[in-house]
């Protein structure tokens, strides 16, 4: 049998991350004719077309779009291997990493991890970022080096997560609200009224599906973009916020918090970030001090 070349790797990695066999000839300082050629070859060697004309332009079969992560990570792997031995000294280390995070996160899980990178890395910065709506973007054009947050869909296969905790949902009101006291029923929440969280302006969400198989519909009232935000209007009024239990510890202060009388839906927050990163050692070092500070912050 005989052995496959190992170059058409780097070739089907440039073609399917640019779809063009123009442009992907120009990266790889190839005329049109020969990437051409390579693209036959792939197709021969594969047993599938890969890239297929749409109109002006070229899309990936579904053949293509399972091997392209598969591809991304063995290039990347090469890459390592071939790239002269790098040892990675903390102590001289100048860097700094953006991370983007929804309101919380921060103020329950950041001073764990200034603390934990400042002891081991004195000359990194860490800059975080105010999470607005959830897009892949800025991890893809390296605005930001990390991103916490729900995994809701499959992500792309150029962005890599790793589950750092699971949280389920509480219900929050001011210390003076009538649900501060007595038993908290499935009645009594339904019948309050309710502020909800939705970055795109939706009424209903997880804590509604769990509620539905009661009987009961909650009344929303008000819709914000923040777990904070809905902690701020609970705690000046007589709105009840439904909100994470462990990302909200530090933002809950001073106000009461219940069990939700009816089966609290869980939602598992993740870590991620771009594949490009993924072998850097310095980015895998940080990578590892926030799931270090976020079970340090749970105290396990």
């Amino acid at each position: 049998m005989a052995r496959p070349d190992l170059n058409l790797l780097v070739t089907l990695d440039v073609l399917l991350e640019e779809g063009s066999v123009t442009r992907a000839g120009e990266r790889l300082a190839l005329s049109p004719s020969a990437m051409s050629r390579a693209l036959a070859r792939l197709r021969r060697t594969t047993g599938d077309p890969l890239l297929v004309r749409a109109g002006r332009g070229l899309v990936p079969t579904p053949r293509a779009v399972e091997l392209r992560e598969r591809v991304r990570r063995l290039v990347l792997e090469a890459e390592e291997v071939l790239r002269p031995a790098e040892t990675l000294d903390l102590a001289t280390l100048e860097r700094t990493f953006a991370l983007r995070s929804s309101d919380g996160f921060v103020e329950r899980f950041g001073p764990e991890l200034v603390a934990k990178v400042g002891g081991e890395a004195p000359g990194v910065r860490l800059r975080f970022v105010q999470k607005t709506r959830k897009d892949v973007g800025p991890l893809r054009d390296g605005g930001v080096d990390l991103e916490t947050g729900v995994v809701e869909h499959a992500l792309p296969p150029d962005v890599l997560s790793e589950p750092l905790f699971t949280d389920r949902f509480i219900g929050v009101v001011r210390s003076e609200h009538p649900l501060s006291t007595g038993k908290v029923t499935t009645a009594r929440y339904a019948a309050s009224r309710h502020v909800h969280v939705s970055r795109r302006g939706l009424t209903e969400g997880l804590v509604d599906e769990a509620l539905r198989p009661t009987g009961r519909h909650r009344e929303v009232v008000t819709v914000v973009d923040g777990f904070g935000a809905a902690l701020a209007l609970a705690k000046a009024s007589d709105l009840v916020a439904t909100v994470p239990e462990r990302h909200t510890v530090n933002l809950r202060r001073g106000m009461h918090s219940f069990e939700l009388p009816f089966p609290a839906p869980e939602v598992t927050v993740s870590l991620l970030w771009h594949v490009r990163l993924d072998a850097d050692p310095a980015h895998r070092w940080l990578r590892e001090c926030v799931a270090g500070a976020c079970r340090q912050a749970q105290g396990g």
